[in-house]
């Protein structure tokens, strides 16, 4: 089972992942991660970086391709149905991609998720509103950064 999010963010893709990509970093969503613990001396840019979210998430940080602007991680214990014994497998991968035609211009980020569990349902109810929230801070944080811009600020 998955989970699928995107959007548009008003921010070249190369700034984007500048902001997403620091395994150790998600200023960018202040609103919805309050804590992030990093756990260990690997730095975030870095292959097997880990992190502890809001106190409950354990993540590890699998990929980082700049090339592509696409990173994988894998939550290893969460809360509820995330819960190192609810779920088996689970990866996350966030991608950032140009905007290339049209009046838009900026970046395209994709969230995916894909997990093993007994009740993939209850896992997809319980991540898709976390991923839509990080998502949406994520546009709201540019947004506020081309208004700060733009103000000479």
């Amino acid at each position: 089972m998955s989970c699928y999010n995107s959007i548009l963010v008003p921010a070249s893709a190369e700034v984007v992942w500048n902001a997403v990509s620091d395994f150790h970093d998600m200023s960018w969503a202040p609103d919805v991660v309050t804590s992030l613990e990093a756990v260990g001396e690997t730095d975030g840019h870095e292959v097997g970086a880990r992190r502890v979210l809001n106190g409950v998430f354990h993540e590890t940080l699998l990929s980082r391709d700049a090339s592509t602007r696409t990173l994988t991680y894998s939550i290893d214990d969460g809360p509820d149905v995330v819960a190192a014994d609810a779920v088996a497998n689970y990866m996350g991968t966030i991608r950032v991609a140009p905007v290339t035609l049209g009046a838009e211009t900026g970046a395209f980020i994709e969230w995916l998720s894909v997990y093993e569990s007994p009740d993939p349902d209850a896992v997809f109810a319980f991540c898709t509103p976390i991923y839509t929230a990080l998502l949406t801070s994520l546009r709201a944080h540019f947004e506020q950064e081309g208004i700060r811009r733009r103000r000479g600020a």
